[in-house]
């Protein structure tokens, strides 16, 4: 089954960089300095302080714990690299893909909140995806039980780079990554891989996630009356998964059913909750936080056979 399917451990970093996400939320999604968040016009060393001492502080505290639930039982060994690009359907890399450039998101407004310059802002922060995720797979490297994977280092490299390319680019964020996540049936046959409870299936199950690229209409047609929060996404979801690189046939001697794996790609329409305007400072806050996720809307599919689904609400 390989290494990801065996521990789940890379799940387990998508939900270290929300609990990151959440605590750094007073100042983790804003695009620019509009209201809800002030950047200050100097350094002012007192916050950066703060930023620097909070983040060593949660991937200090991430990386311990991490090593505690997953490595120290397991034998080290010298660096080497395991290969699990064919596993999941790519939905693990299109995770770690989200990881990156939401963590790196974080670190860039947390300088810039510190009155840090953007151009330094943009590379300091923004490298803190890749730097953060690359930590954990050079754990994986010398852990016996995995390996590094080639594979989670370009999606880590590819998040922080769309952060950047963007800040860089556009000054602001056109196109941001989003997630979503519904319900299914497959966790039934495998509660061991896919989770067994409410809490355990957004984050484990990769039939249910959907990964999008939601794009703000407003922002490339400037001047135009395009409400500033509609967005159009598109996404990239796998179903019919009850194993990494093939199903299972049995799983603790019950027969599991015959499901086709398949790709989705899907066409949808969204909100930008961040740009939405409100004078409610909770609004704001609220917008910020979960600014992250794909708001519900009818959505266009398409499997890898070409076959078309429409869906009159997706989540």
């Amino acid at each position: 089954m390989g290494k990801r399917a065996l521990s789940g451990k890379p799940k387990f970093a998508v939900l270290l960089s929300i609990v990151m996400l959440f605590l750094i939320s007073t100042h983790g999604y804003a695009q620019t300095d509009d209201g809800f968040l002030k950047f200050p016009d100097s350094l002012n060393k007192k916050r950066l302080r703060t930023v620097v001492i909070a983040e060593g502080a949660l991937i200090a505290g991430s990386m311990a714990g991490l090593y505690a639930l997953w490595y120290k039982d397991y034998p080290m060994t010298s660096f080497h690299f395991f290969n699990d690009n064919d596993e999941w359907l790519q939905m693990d890399k299109a995770g770690h893909l989200v990881t990156s450039y939401y963590i790196s998101r974080i670190g860039y407004t947390s300088l810039r909140w510190s009155g840090v310059d953007e151009k330094r802002a943009i590379l300091y922060g923004g490298s803190l995806g890749f730097l953060f995720q690359s930590t954990i797979e050079i754990l994986d490297g010398f852990s016996a039980e995995w390996g590094a994977s080639t594979g989670d280092i370009i999606a880590n490299t590819a998040g922080s780079l769309i952060f950047m390319g963007q800040q860089f680019g556009w000054g602001e964020q056109r196109i941001t990554l989003k997630y979503s996540f519904h319900p299914t049936e497959y966790p039934d046959y495998r509660p061991d891989l896919l989770g067994s409870n409410i809490f355990q299936w957004p984050l484990k199950d990769y039939n249910g996630q959907t990964y999008w690229l939601s794009t703000n209409i407003k922002s490339f047609f400037k001047g135009s009356n395009i409400p500033e929060w509609l967005n159009v996404s598109f996404g990239y979801s796998a179903d019919g998964m009850t194993g990494a690189r093939e199903n299972s046939t049995e799983y603790k001697g019950q027969a599991i059913p015959h499901f086709e794996r398949r790709r989705q790609f899907l066409l949808s329409l969204d909100v930008d909750l961040p740009r939405i305007k409100t004078r409610s400072k909770f609004l704001k806050a609220a917008f910020n936080l979960l600014g992250f996720i794909k708001v519900p809307f009818p959505a266009l599919e398409m499997d890898n056979n070409g076959h078309f689904h429409f869906h009159p609400i997706y989540f």
